[in-house]
């Protein structure tokens, strides 16, 4: 069960939009992923179709529920999402509270899930610190931090080198990448910060996604890039990025098919 947390230490760089596209790739290849949000704005399922409209999640009835796959959505082929859900203020606030307080918490909800064979996670949290992010830190095979190529997201480098993210190493297991996102050629600051970056990260940079108008567009359909566009090159850049992953946490990635769906805890 390979674990993989998309995560980054300021808001607006595309994380949501990775952690989806990326959801997307692995699934392609046979695996069968599930995509789960932990960020209060309930963003990631519209990357998968679910509407606007649909408020289901997990949060709500996270501190009575043993098992938050019960709440799995299906979002076709080998594509699952497990969504934030709408939630009032004094939910949020007991979920994130269980989070710092019950350290057996998140592995009584996610126990199915985290055990569930062959099953790829990719998991979306909230921009800078959070207790959901520090949480999962020890069962999280791979952390991968977004960043644009811009001179914030390059000023914000220390806090995660300090271990600002979540007080701690990153992860402990394969250890943390980062991916530059929204490289623009064509912008001076941009071809600047993406060979700072480049230099800096060195081997902890696992590939830069060039900025392309489809990826917005593939946003605003609900689709994938890879439906919307298979040819562009954000599409391939991020094609390259998860056979990385899939390299780097050995994950066995099929031939494509599409597996059977079982209803035991949603998948």
């Amino acid at each position: 069960m390979p674990l993989i947390c998309v995560c980054s230490p300021k808001g607006g760089v595309g994380k949501t939009t990775l952690a989806a596209n990326l959801t997307y790739a692995l699934a392609r290849s046979g695996s069968k992923v599930l995509a789960i949000d932990f960020d209060m704005q309930n963003a990631l399922r519209l990357h998968f179709g679910v509407p606007l409209s649909d408020e289901r999640g997990y949060v709500a009835k996270s501190a009575e529920s043993y098992d938050w796959g019960q709440d799995v959505l299906t979002a076709g082929g080998n594509i699952f999402v497990l969504p934030y859900g709408d939630v009032t203020e004094a939910q949020r606030l007991t979920f994130e509270n269980n989070l710092v307080n019950d350290e057996h918490f998140l592995a009584r909800g996610l126990g199915t899930l985290l055990n569930y064979p062959g099953l790829v996670i990719v998991a979306d949290f909230p921009p800078g610190p959070s207790a959901a992010l520090k949480a999962i830190t020890p069962f999280a095979d791979l952390h991968l931090v977004t960043l644009l190529a811009d001179t914030a997201s390059m000023s914000l480098l220390p806090h995660i080198e300090n271990q600002r993210l979540t007080g701690g190493e990153l992860n402990h297991n394969h250890g943390h990448f980062f991916v530059i996102n929204q490289s623009d050629t064509r912008r001076q600051i941009s071809r600047d910060v993406t060979a700072f970056l480049e230099e800096r990260l060195g081997d902890r940079l696992l590939g830069i996604i060039h900025r392309d108008e489809s990826v917005c567009e593939a946003n605003a359909s609900q689709k994938s890039i890879f439906d919307f566009s298979p040819s562009s090159a954000a599409a391939f850049d991020i094609e390259i990025i998860a056979r990385k992953i899939v390299a780097k946490l050995g994950i066995n990635v099929g031939d494509g098919t599409v597996h059977n769906v079982s209803r035991k805890s949603g998948l």
